[in-house]
């Protein structure tokens, strides 16, 4: 049978069913608190579906049976059987945490070590010490425990959850597993491997592993000893985990020579081959920003994503401007392009008659305030000539509108700054500028005494009109002191701007 609507208005009684409400295994359930009512799994999810991850899981000793020698797929889960699977499929006992105090779980209940272990890791949760042991569990609740349990992002989770998900209701215990069993593969390992790799782009990968990296894997450093290309290609940036896969990973390179074959290694381990792509990213517009900086627009409405807005990574800081792409990177009908990092990547910007110049991307610009306009900036003291036209060319994008007269623009007013601690200040400009504006700036501290702070903008720092400021070379502000500040370079004024450090 298919289950049709997710949450059957019918009840199904379990009379017949006499004492098989309890485990068979050794872990022995209590029978009150479970209901007599079945849930069923909307369209898209089919018995076949559900007793296969059953079965997956029983094999891997995850979810037993009761004693009439059912799997109870269809009847709703209990907190405490969804601690006893969460705790088995995650393998937490080694994991440890703050004290939990529960005072409604018998100490010999067969599940309160597991409730036990899930509020101790936060997994879980006590209110006033009532873990509440036979309170059926919702989805959004089972959504909300295997995100954490698993250390992955709720979109992610949700995506795995569609074919089931409700807003109201129970879950069954069949449901729990078809997502246990998608969570259980991805679970990192430390001997993942590659299981495909293909060019998404000229500048970007999909690699597919059998299993998530390891956080300590995903690091740049040592993801670039472990990725290893023929031909002179280089990872320009770490992977990224797209939102929604258990594997499956954007991977950011340089530039390829189209129609080149590439081999991959990865820790040292032959991972396959794929030919260079001849597709740039197609990009919109070019526009000046600053007297040094420009930036080139995607638009998503032209099918171009930045990878922000699909990586696990950042799902819960892009809000409803996260999404899921599948593994033909299409979600809602369309098929996008997708963006990967821009570390390391440049620009040719050529002014009329003049010689061409290489602009560097600034860091962190490439998708800010709910837009793709990743910036690029001149090389230090030169800038924009007012009244010339410059025309922007890359071996990574295609520019539909690439060229702009360039003209003077007001450098950014800083109106006041603050100490944030003795090694970091706030500083705040006279209006919100409404983007990434900050990156790649610094300022300088002025002691009366002449001794010079310089401090740095963190990355990613700035809230409105205010951002963080960070005072390189373990210098510390010295409590008491009154510091001017300037901006270096002419990209913003300060008239009569001081620190204290209180």
């Amino acid at each position: 049978m298919k289950f049709t609507a997710r949450k059957l208005a019918a009840l199904l009684t379990i009379t017949a069913l006499g004492t098989a409400a309890f485990p068979f295994t050794t872990h022995q359930a209590q029978a009150s608190g479970f209901t007599t009512s079945i849930s069923a799994a909307a369209a898209q999810l089919t018995d076949q579906q559900v007793q296969a991850a059953v079965k997956e899981l029983n094999r891997l000793g995850i979810m037993n049976g009761y004693s009439d020698q059912s799997m109870g797929e269809h009847r709703t889960i209990t907190r405490a059987e969804l601690a006893s699977l969460v705790y088995r499929t995650f393998d937490l006992g080694n994991q440890t945490g703050e004290g939990a105090l529960i005072t409604d779980v018998n100490p010999d209940a067969w599940y309160a070590p597991y409730a036990a272990k899930l509020v101790e890791l936060g997994v879980m949760q006590a209110v006033d010490g009532q873990f509440q042991p036979q309170r059926l569990v919702t989805d959004a609740e089972l959504e909300e425990v295997v995100s954490k349990a698993l250390k992955r992002d709720v979109k992610s989770v949700h995506h795995w959850m569609s074919s089931f998900f409700e807003d109201t209701g129970s879950v069954t215990r069949g449901e729990t597993a078809v997502l246990l069993q998608k969570a259980y593969q991805a679970i990192p390992s430390e001997q993942a491997g590659v299981e495909s790799v293909r060019a998404l782009n000229n500048m970007t990968l999909i690699v597919t592993f059998d299993k998530p990296l390891t956080a300590a894997d995903e690091v740049f450093a040592k993801s670039k000893t472990d990725f290893v290309f023929s031909g002179g290609l280089t990872l320009t940036n770490m992977p990224r985990l797209k939102t929604g896969s258990a594997s499956t990973y954007i991977v950011p390179t340089s530039v390829q020579q189209a129609g080149e074959a590439y081999s991959l290694t990865y820790k040292g381990q032959d991972a396959g081959s794929f030919t260079g792509s001849d597709v740039k990213v197609n990009m919109t517009e070019v526009r000046q920003v600053t007297n040094d900086t420009f930036e080139i627009e995607a638009l998503k409405g032209n099918g171009v994503v930045d990878y922000g807005y699909v990586i696990a990574a950042y799902s819960a800081g892009r809000g409803a401007n996260a999404f899921v792409l599948n593994d033909r990177e299409q979600a809602d009908g369309t098929t996008y392009q997708v963006i990967s990092s821009m570390q390391a990547r440049q620009v040719t910007i050529t002014p009329e008659n003049g010689e061409p110049i290489i602009a560097k991307y600034v860091p962190f610009t490439q998708s800010t305030d709910g837009r793709q306009e990743p910036k690029f900036r001149l090389p230090e003291g030169q800038v924009l000539k007012p009244g010339v036209s410059y025309t922007v060319t890359s071996d990574w994008a295609n520019i539909q509108n690439a060229s702009f007269t360039a003209k003077t623009i007001e450098a950014l007013n800083i109106e006041s700054a603050k100490a944030a601690d003795d090694t970091a200040i706030e500083v705040t400009l006279a209006q919100d500028p409404g983007d990434e504006l900050f990156s790649g700036r610094s300022v300088t501290l002025t002691a009366p005494d002449g001794h010079v702070l310089t401090a740095v903008y963190k990355y990613s720092s700035r809230k409105g009109a205010a951002g963080i400021f960070e005072i390189t070379q373990e210098g510390k502000m010295i409590p008491g002191t009154i510091y001017t500040l300037n901006p270096v370079g002419d990209w913003s004024v300060a008239s009569s701007v001081t620190v204290v450090n209180q």
